[in-house]
């Protein structure tokens, strides 16, 4: 028998279906009262062929006649009938399998983390985008052992501008330069969890894909992102070892350079600068990973098996730590500590940033990832040679684990 939030993320998953299919239904009753007078449906709707098949031939006054050229349907309305009609499997788009992926791992987190909590259970919040594409929020806040947990899933259909192609040109040369806009997608599991005890760790994980679109539905150019990183009030070797360990794990099964590699790379994306030292002990991050790093079958393989070590890295861990006894002091520090965590996610982060830019973006769904609680003290400098001396310096000079 599926459990209680199984049955609830699927009966919302079949409210998101009705949903859309009413939106369809909808706007076929408005194409018909327009006579198809050549209104777009949309911002998000590129003229083009509707499909890499060829269209049956019309007549060449057909169009004079009528004065209109159909628009080509979205990526998004392509997927919507796909998933309706096939399912989801090896065969279906990189873009459909990315989604089916994340959110099945989503489930089994969300499962795993609310046996430990023992006390509440996530709220589950289902949304749409107008343009196509959505997803799952699930929070849990003032348990047992979460102070606040978010365990996220986005799937975003949109356009992006001539000034967008030309920025992500940077690292992706695949890009045509010369249209002014292309329809993209893009889908990611985001979690981030922040204990109630301060002698556990807060721990942050994301993995995404992202895909431009010609005209006529073909892939322009794709990436994998993602990673996960460690942030701990106070410092047990022992736990940022096997967190670090379980990570190697993962990247060797893939490329023996992948650990070093991404591992340097996240100490260097996740640094607070302002401060002068890294958010927490680090992990590993990788961005732009494309045709050019390996093909996508390997990349969407090496994702998989690092978005599956998650569990194993992080719940021994935390179930280490939830009853350590702690002073007020040593609360106090927890929550100094999760100040500079708001600061880097607010000022450096650009998944924060992008979000935040996004048309449309869902706004509580994006700041989830701040925990419930943070404090700023004026000019605190935590005493020489005690335990919160010792992380700032790990922090400030990143430290190799394995």
């Amino acid at each position: 028998m599926p459990d209680t939030d199984t049955m609830h993320l699927r009966r919302l998953e079949a409210s998101r279906t009705t949903h859309h299919t009413r939106s369809e239904q909808s706007r076929c009753a408005k194409d018909q009262a327009c006579g198809r007078s050549g209104l777009h449906r949309g911002p998000d709707l590129l003229d083009g062929k509707a499909t890499g098949d060829k269209p049956p031939p019309s007549k060449p006054d057909d169009t004079a006649r009528s004065g209109v050229q159909l628009d080509a349907p979205s990526i998004a309305e392509r997927d919507s009938l796909s998933k309706r009609e096939s399912g989801v499997t090896t065969r279906s788009p990189m873009r459909l399998r990315m989604e089916a992926f994340i959110k099945e791992n989503q489930q089994e987190i969300v499962r795993a983390l609310e046996a430990l909590d023992g006390s509440q259970r996530f709220q589950i919040d289902n949304w749409d985008r107008p343009n196509g594409g959505g997803g799952i929020t699930c929070v849990l806040q003032d348990g047992n052992v979460f102070e606040k947990a978010g365990v996220n899933t986005s799937v975003v259909y949109g356009t992006l501008p001539r000034a967008g192609i030309e920025k992500m040109r940077v690292n992706h040369k695949a890009l045509d330069p010369d249209v002014e806009s292309l329809e993209f997608f893009a889908a990611g599991l985001s979690l981030v969890l922040h204990p109630q005890n301060p002698m556990a760790p807060t721990v942050h994980l994301n993995y995404r894909y992202f895909e431009t679109a010609n005209s006529d539905g073909s892939t322009n150019a794709w990436w994998f992102g993602g990673g996960t990183d460690l942030t701990p009030s106070y410092l047990f070797d022992e736990d940022v070892i096997h967190f670090h360990r379980n990570i190697k794990e993962a990247c060797d099964a893939h490329d023996k350079d992948y650990y070093s590699r991404f591992k340097k790379w996240c100490d260097e994306y996740f640094s607070v600068k302002h401060r002068g030292e890294t958010r927490g002990v680090g992990g590993i991050f990788f961005d732009d990973l494309d045709e050019s790093e390996k093909d996508q079958e390997s990349l969407f393989s090496f994702v998989q098996t690092c978005l599956g070590a998650f569990l194993p890295s992080y719940l021994p861990i935390i179930e280490k730590r939830k009853d350590m006894p702690f002073t007020e002091k040593e609360k106090q520090w927890q929550q100094l500590r999760r100040g500079r965590y708001v600061e880097f996610n607010l000022v450096h982060d650009r998944g924060t940033a992008f979000g935040l830019n996004t048309p449309g973006a869902r706004i509580e769904s994006i700041l989830m990832s701040l925990p419930l609680t943070a404090r700023w003290q004026y000019q605190h400098e935590p005493e020489k040679g005690s335990r919160e001396a010792r992380l700032i310096d790990v922090l400030k000079k990143p430290v190799e684990w394995v």
